[in-house]
């Protein structure tokens, strides 16, 4: 008998015509000390899910059994932790995770609570922080708490709701070891809500997805038949996680495309100039015509020795120190790095949104010396005029930058590029109804409708789930391809550097943050997610990123050596799959 079973659970919300069915027939087995994974979509019902096996809302049919008792409401057996903290702002760390203990154990004697409160305080790497209340926290420390506090009730089932997904890649790194240490110290029963598939693979026993809704349902069951302690880097030398990691991708990504694909529209993209490359209907003067028809290849974009000092009370803070890097026409870069390494700064700068302190940046033979229509930023929040359309977000830039274009062109210049980023049957839609997926593809059709001579992408997807930011990874390279704009991208994601670069810059800490290391990514174009998993070199490209990082985590100054011993296995790694594939094709 399953220690936690769920039979037939259903649940909608609303009446009549409003009514919308959210879970349908959900049916899941949990063995006593099993973590599981549940995987899916945002709105896919996941939260209500957890909820229901909580005890928080009741479902419309079915139900949830613990120890074959149908549970009727929260208890002290399922602690919870949701996405964000509710912590009680007004009180310590150590208050709020007292305050649990005392509701549940208010039989015990004050001692005992206290011993018990501060145990699992330690046991998040707390007790320096006893003290300190919430606002005084990050992001991640908050989280450490909510977590002690559902683990010092000590309960049978720990409900983890999307816990880390509001912070950054680093903090949410450590935060899912210390997961990982605890499940095995504690040996509770877990159910996970992410949709993050690594943070999957790294934590659970099983994975579960949860297609989307109306009427989501469970997938089927991946094993994760992985050795544990699991190490994020080392996973990438093993074929079982390669596997698992391309079927639950794969998996994932099938059942995205199910849920309906926009049409393909007729509209051609007309063959019309931007002002930054026309500046009037006259025939230009000769030099200009010599100039726009002698373009730069090999130093199209130049940084040169760019620095960024800010000043502050204790003196001046240099963020950047000496980034040099000349970049191709038509070259796809990514910067990546920890929090605070001066990535945003970089781009801030050769956008001329912040000013250079020293140094200087060229772009096809002119030096950037402040904002311009040549060079479109898609920043992680898409800054749309929420009481405009799609359509007029997007034309307000176009009609901008296209002074001589006629208004039928200009007009299938806008939608052209929504119909690239699926939003064909929702351009008349107010931004303020937009989903933040649909928003951002607003945000990518605007930059590219521009047809500026750089593209500039702060972290585009950072505030989506992983698997919307898949759907829009594919979107972008897709729209990418057709118009080789030069193009530089700042992120965290691992796989979202592989994917999109020609040359992955990876940056070294800050402050005084440079180039750490240039990796170039010898992988085909066209490309695609499910291409990349399937190719024999990717995981060698994605372990290098991930020993990169490593290096550098807590603020680490690693020796050069060390970065070029990361550098030659992952060579070494390449050209010996290389050559395999040469002499198979020999034979």
């Amino acid at each position: 008998m399953a220690f936690l079973e769920i039979t037939g659970l259903s649940k909608s919300y609303g009446h009549g015509a409003n009514r919308t069915e959210i879970l349908s027939g959900i049916d899941l087995k949990v063995e006593e000390g099993e973590f599981i994974a549940v995987v899916g979509f945002s709105g896919s019902g996941k939260t209500t899910l957890i909820s229901a096996i909580a005890g928080l809302i009741e479902p419309d049919e079915g139900g949830v059994l613990v120890r074959n008792k149908k549970i009727d409401g929260p208890g002290p057996d399922r602690g919870v932790v949701f996405q964000s903290y509710s912590l009680m702002p007004w009180l310590s760390v150590y208050g709020n995770v007292a305050l649990a203990v005392d509701n549940v154990f208010n039989a015990k004697p004050k001692a005992e609570r206290d011993r018990i409160a501060r145990r699992y305080i330690e046991m998040v790497g707390l007790s320096h922080a006893a003290d300190r209340k919430p606002a005084e926290l990050s992001g991640g420390m908050r989280q450490r708490v909510a977590v002690a506090r559902a683990l010092s009730i000590q309960p049978e089932i720990l409900l983890l709701d999307e816990p880390l997904s509001a912070l950054d890649a680093l903090t949410r790194a450590k935060l899912q070891d210390e997961l990982a240490d605890i499940s095995q110290t504690e040996k509770k029963t877990i159910i996970l809500i992410t949709n993050d598939v690594d943070e999957a693979i790294l934590l659970a026993d099983r994975i579960v997805p949860l297609n989307p809704g109306p009427k989501a349902t469970l997938g089927p069951s991946f094993t994760v038949d992985l050795p544990r302690p699991r190490d994020r880097a080392a996973m990438n030398h093993n074929e079982v996680f390669i596997k698992l990691r391309a079927e639950v991708t794969a998996y994932l990504m099938d059942v995205g495309a199910e849920r309906g694909t926009e049409l393909e529209t007729n509209i051609r993209l007309p063959n019309v100039v931007p002002i930054t490359r026309k500046v009037s209907t006259r025939p230009p003067p000769e030099a200009y015509v010599k100039a726009a028809h002698s373009p730069i290849e090999k130093r199209y974009v130049e940084f040169s020795d760019v620095r960024k000092v800010y000043p502050t009370p204790k003196g001046p803070l240099t963020v950047v120190d000496g980034f040099d890097l000349k970049v191709k026409k038509g070259e796809f870069i990514t910067l990546i790095g920890h929090s605070g390494c001066g990535k945003s700064t970089v781009l801030s700068m050769v956008a001329g949104l912040n000013k250079i302190s020293s140094g200087g940046v060229i772009l096809d033979g002119k030096e950037v010396s402040g904002a311009g229509p040549d060079r479109a930023v898609v920043f992680q929040a898409p800054s749309l005029m929420p009481w405009l359309t799609a359509r007029e977000n997007v034309a307000l830039g176009v009609d901008r930058v296209y002074p001589d274009a006629s208004p039928a062109e200009r007009k299938d210049i806008i939608e052209y590029y929504l119909h690239r980023v699926g939003l064909g049957d929702s351009m008349h839609k107010l931004a303020t109804d937009l989903s933040n997926g649909m928003k951002q593809r607003v945000g990518i059709a605007r930059a590219f409708a521009l047809s500026p001579k750089l593209l500039l992408l702060d972290e585009p997807f950072g505030m989506l789930d992983s698997l919307t930011r898949w759907e829009l990874q594919d979107v972008l390279m897709e729209v990418w391809m057709r118009t080789q704009v030069t193009a530089v991208c700042v992120t965290h994601d691992v796989d979202e550097a592989i994917l999109l670069a020609d040359r992955v810059v990876m940056m070294s800490n800050g402050p005084s943050a440079r180039i750490g290391n240039i990796m170039e990514v010898d992988l085909p174009r066209p490309r695609s997610r499910k291409a990349l998993l399937a190719h024999p070199d990717y995981y060698a490209y994605r372990e290098e990123l991930l020993d990169f990082l490593e290096a550098y985590e807590g603020g680490a100054k690693p020796d050069p050596a060390l970065l070029e011993q990361i550098k030659q296995k992952r060579m070494g790694r390449t050209s010996s799959t290389k050559s395999r594939l040469k002499a198979i094709a020999a034979e």
